[in-house]
């Protein structure tokens, strides 16, 4: 079983919240384990959220779900994460702007994700570009900003190569680069079956959760590993997509655990967004995914989907591991 790396801040509400709402499984339950470290390894990652301020979780008060992240990114060695900003989402009447303002001075970076995180293929142009114009503005002073842009849903114009081209041609004008992602097990669907289940009375296994998240993300990296190794013969650093999620602050640094132990080294987003592969801008038919699934398309490289992100696989998944169902 993996081990949860300790909260001592953790507030006594959510203790008792917790001890409510899930269930302990029982000794002999399958659990998942990292294998062994291999003698030496070139896998690089780095650590990146989106949807940032993003509404209430599953388990976690909005204002609460930032202090645990960036406690959690701090237990698990991860000292440089990327976090995309959707500016629209702030109001007068939250704290999200100081939330964002400790992510920074935490020591992560700003970057932008639309400022109210419009998918691509469902606008024109000139809407989407004035939506990067709008977060730009809010961005730009900000301590630790970064001049990194990530495509919503990562939906670069899809089937539309005229607006996903003319879109591209607006980030160089305005000097920002496309903040790809490699790695992505849809922690944001996972989220949103806990929140159906809280809200349905469900009783949850808090461990099979936990490892549901981990295994999930450990697999995907070393999915799109196998997949950027098939398609450019060497191992680019691979860039994890998390959302600003409740899963994410309670468990991101199991997951760093986790993939340390697979031979995994973390690295900065910094370090991410300096390979070789962020200057390349694949030539698809459908533009959407992740930066090594598009290039291997445009290779005609096979198996580029990571089944996880299949709602159906996912949605079986947690309900046999975690509700036992």
């Amino acid at each position: 079983m993996l081990a949860l790396s300790p909260r001592l801040l953790l507030p006594a509400v959510l203790l008792a919240v917790l001890l409510f709402a899930f269930w302990k499984p029982d000794s002999d339950r399958e659990t998942f384990a990292p294998p062994a470290v291999p003698a030496s390894s070139d896998k690089r990652i780095a650590f990146s959220f989106d949807d940032v301020p993003r509404s209430k979780g599953a388990f976690l008060e909005p204002d609460e779900r930032p202090r645990l992240l960036i406690e959690a990114l701090r237990t698990g060695g991860i000292e440089q994460a990327a976090f995309f900003i959707n500016p629209g989402r702030i109001t007068a009447h939250d704290n999200d702007a100081a939330d964002i303002a400790a992510y920074a001075r935490a020591g992560h970076v700003l970057a932008n994700h639309t400022a109210r995180h419009n998918r691509l293929s469902a606008v024109s142009v000139p809407v989407f570009l004035a939506d990067i114009d709008a977060a730009e503005t809010w961005l730009k002073d900000k301590p630790n900003y970064r001049p990194w842009f990530r495509f919503p849903f990562l939906d670069e114009g899809r089937k539309d190569t005229a607006k996903r081209d003319a879109v591209r041609a607006g980030l160089k004008q305005r000097g920002l680069m496309n903040g790809y992602a490699t790695v992505d097990a849809s922690d944001w669907y996972l989220e949103d079956l806990a929140i159906a289940a809280g809200q349905g009375g469900h009783l949850m296994d808090w461990n099979a959760l936990r490892d549901l998240f981990v295994e999930s993300y450990l697999e995907s990296a070393n999915f799109s590993d196998e997949l950027a190794r098939r398609t450019l013969d060497r191992a680019p650093v691979q860039m994890i997509l998390l959302h600003e999620t409740d899963l994410a602050a309670m468990f991101v640094d199991d997951l760093a655990v986790a993939l340390k132990a697979d031979g995994w080294t973390i690295v900065s987003a910094d370090e991410a967004y300096r390979d070789p592969i962020a200057l390349i801008e694949p030539d698809v038919d459908f533009a959407d995914g992740t930066r090594t699934q598009m290039l291997a398309a445009e290779r005609s490289i096979g198996n580029r989907w990571y089944e996880r992100n299949d709602k159906k696989v996912a949605k079986k998944l947690f309900a046999e591991r975690v509700l036992r169902d």
